[in-house]
């Protein structure tokens, strides 16, 4: 049979990798190397020239569009149904196991599988039969501690508690919550690899049998398998498996969640004897991102090593901005958008990568103001996301104890042991009495009509949002927001939450502190001066937030992707801003608490330069307001780590910056004509607010607008033409 089609369009190393003799291989390729053409063609290769059953063929992914797009494409190439095949995701595949083998997996018939929320409310229930203290012991540390232990191959009885409380504790809710899911047939999502591999180890014939259905394995992105998928793969190749593992060492960015990337490096030991081919060859960036990359990821030690190229040119410089603060770099980042739209480039081709999510709030302002449509790519916008919002909702609660929306989102929240019963009969005591539930609850306990615990649980809670609003009535709004986020029990309350999703809550927290530290106190409707009396600017926040939560965000049509790091794994644009390039920011301040983590940083880095395809953009900022203080960061050490003849300065109207790279004053690189005699970073006085510091403008002549932050009351954006500002110096 003529199998050339198979190999047409393919480069020699990638001929290299699809026709390897049938045996053990590892293919590492690298970013934009066409590692999914790779699997797609061996698979096919395996098929008409290897004359493997297509029924003996096991491909893993790790999401089901990665596995929907490989079947598709396996039929474009062979003119075949692919139904017979298993390719799927690790948990897909081994759902169909269990399905097809509940019986000798211990499992019902009709078992359920539980979604990320149905394990969170089982494990609420559990740990109130137990009468754990919720806000001591958060339910979603439970799921992530169970999670975490199942990814690691360890039942409950295989939890080494010792003396440590945490241990303990943790292990007994694993013990209680395992013994509810046996009971009912439930099984969650660590679950399913954690049965079918012990499905493996129990049943020799079944393990026999499909040790010789599936003499050949194929799994895609390599680096990212935990422990229990391992040694799912492991036991099921046995001696007899072929497997080839697709993936990229320098691309492994998941530790935080389980991943192992020692799995990739040890592949080849435990494996043995396995053929490496290199997929370097890259056909998606130009030959400066390039480099560039690869010198940055040259730091790291422990590599299997490669060196990606390209046959197209050079391409541009990369560019380098440093902002006065993160507004400056904010707005640079905006302006440089509309300069690619205006241009005649797509919104779509932009995409702006953040570190952390608390980041995204400064860029989502900077983009609302130019008016270029956006999406949080995989994620939340800043002032929608779950903390923000039940911050937000006491603030609201404090200025209006009549607010029911407000009441309903935080009375249990930290729980408090507040019922959704008792919410219920006071929605229905305030519905039938057309009062509000604040009002309601007031007069329930009046009158007797809650029970004793009930009466007393609500009054604590209708004291701590009085005193919260007696204590704040002087202070300032960013000293009221931390006063907020602090008393209400919030910041403990979401802090708790392990791992990467915990930190980014903690961090978006503090960066509403940020904001409101920030907020000039202008509406887009703007107040008169007769209305500003009778508004606080708790208020005027507050109405802020809710006109800019409305359909601003782009919905439908060409839109800029604003996304963190972690999610632009995979994806790739014409034009990407890689920001806030500071260290404590990135790498972020926790990875030197953590041996491994800087360099899983620098691969996170190396990850977010080979999304670019033309221009790539890297920003930082002189000064930049995280968690609610000002800060000061030097410049990241990966910014120092791209050779500087890869590299070009970039200044805009309007910022102030130190010559890249090394020490010095900043300079005035305001443009005279835009607004005469002021300069960003000068120190000024106002008739009314004293004295401050210019932090940026917008526009140009007499209605320019210039933001400054003034020592007694914050920032304010002014007129140029009607400010009447007095130099300092």
């Amino acid at each position: 049979m003529d199998v050339t089609h198979i190999l047409e369009n393919l480069n020699e190393r990638q001929r290299e990798a699809v026709t390897a003799p049938v045996g053990n291989a590892l293919v590492v390729a690298g970013a934009g190397s066409g590692k999914t053409r790779v699997l797609v063609h061996r698979i096919a290769w395996l098929i008409e020239a290897e004359k493997a059953s297509p029924q003996g063929i096991l491909a893993v992914t790790f999401t089901n569009k990665a596995a929907a797009e490989m079947r598709m494409r396996i039929e474009e190439l062979l003119r075949i149904s692919v139904r017979s095949m298993w390719v799927g995701t690790f948990h897909g595949i081994a759902h169909r196991l269990l399905r097809m083998h509940w019986q000798e997996a211990g499992l019902p018939q009709n078992f359920q599988i539980l979604d990320a929320d149905d394990q969170l409310r089982l494990i609420k229930r559990v740990m109130r039969a137990m009468d754990i203290d919720e806000q001591k012991w958060p339910p979603r540390q439970a799921v992530w501690f169970i999670n975490s232990q199942k990814d690691e191959g360890r039942r409950a009885r295989d939890v080494a508690a010792g003396d440590d409380l945490f241990q303990i504790t943790h292990k007994r809710v694993y013990e209680n919550y395992e013994e509810l899911c046996n009971q009912g047939g439930l099984v969650d999502f660590a679950e399913l690899l954690l049965r079918s591999h012990e499905l493996w180890l129990q049943q020799a014939d079944l393990l026999a049998h499909y040790q010789r259905r599936f003499q050949h394995l194929l799994v895609d992105e390599f680096q990212d398998t935990n422990t229990i998928q391992y040694a799912w793969l492991r036991v099921l190749a046995g001696q007899t498996g072929h497997v080839m593992a697709v993936g990229d060492d320098d691309q492994s960015i998941y530790g935080w969640r389980g991943a192992r990337i020692e799995n990739i490096h040890r592949f080849s030991e435990d494996f043995a004897p396995v053929q490496v081919v290199r997929l370097e060859q890259n056909y998606r960036s130009t030959g400066n991102i390039l480099s560039a990359a690869n010198a940055l990821i040259d730091r790291n030690t422990d590599r299997l090593g490669k060196e990606l190229w390209t046959e197209d040119g050079e391409g541009d410089l990369i560019r380098v901005y440093s902002g006065y603060n993160d507004l400056d770099e904010a707005r640079f980042i905006a302006e440089r958008t509309q300069e690619w739209i205006d241009g005649g480039g797509s919104p779509e081709d932009v995409a702006v990568l953040y570190r952390s999510n608390a980041q995204s709030r400064v860029l989502e302002e900077a983009m609302l103001r130019a008016q270029i449509p956006y999406r949080i790519y995989g994620g939340v916008r800043f002032f929608e996301r779950v903390e923000i919002k039940n911050a937000l909702a006491y603030m609201r609660l404090m200025l209006d104890r009549h607010s029911d929306p407000a009441f309903e989102r935080v009375v249990n929240t930290p729980t408090r042991g507040i019922g959704d019963k008792t919410v219920e009969s006071v929605r229905g005591l305030a519905r039938s009495r057309q009062i509000s539930m604040w009002q309601a609850c007031k007069e329930g306990i009046a009158e007797g009509l809650f029970t004793t615990r009930v009466a007393s649980k609500v009054t604590d809670f209708l004291a701590l949002i009085d005193d919260m609003a007696a204590t704040t009535g002087e202070m300032a709004l960013h000293e009221l927001a931390d006063f907020c986020v602090q008393t209400s029990g919030l910041m403990d309350f979401h802090s708790k939450e392990r791992g990467e999703r915990g930190l980014a809550r903690k961090e978006n927290l503090e960066e509403l502190v940020s904001a409101c530290r920030q907020f000039s106190g202008e509406l887009i409707f703007p107040l008169t001066d007769a209305d500003r009396a009778e508004a606080s600017m708790l208020e005027e926040f507050l109405d802020q937030v809710a006109l800019d939560s409305g359909d601003r965000q782009a919905e439908s049509g060409p839109s800029a992707q604003m996304m963190t790091l972690h999610s632009a794994k995979g994806l790739e644009f014409p034009l990407v801003f890689l920001t806030g390039m500071e260290e404590g920011l990135f790498p972020h301040r926790m990875s030197a608490e953590e041996p491994g983590r800087i360099e899983e940083e620098r691969r996170l880095c190396y990850v977010g330069i080979t999304r670019a395809m033309k221009s790539l953009y890297l920003t930082y900022a002189e000064t930049r307001r995280l968690h609610g203080n000002d800060t000061y960061n030097r410049p990241s050490r990966f910014l120092l780590e791209v050779p500087q003849d890869l590299l070009q300065e970039v200044r805009m109207g309007g910022a102030v910056q130190r010559p890249y790279g090394k020490d010095g004053a900043a300079g005035d690189v305001w443009k005279d004509s835009e607004l005469p005699g002021v300069r960003m970073g000068q120190r000024v006085r106002h008739a009314k607010f004293g004295e401050g510091v210019v932090l940026q403008s917008e526009g140009s002549g007499e209605r320019a607008r210039i933001q400054i932050n003034f020592a007694d009351v914050g920032a304010k954006w002014l007129m140029a033409g009607y400010a009447n500002l007095q130099a300092l110096d």
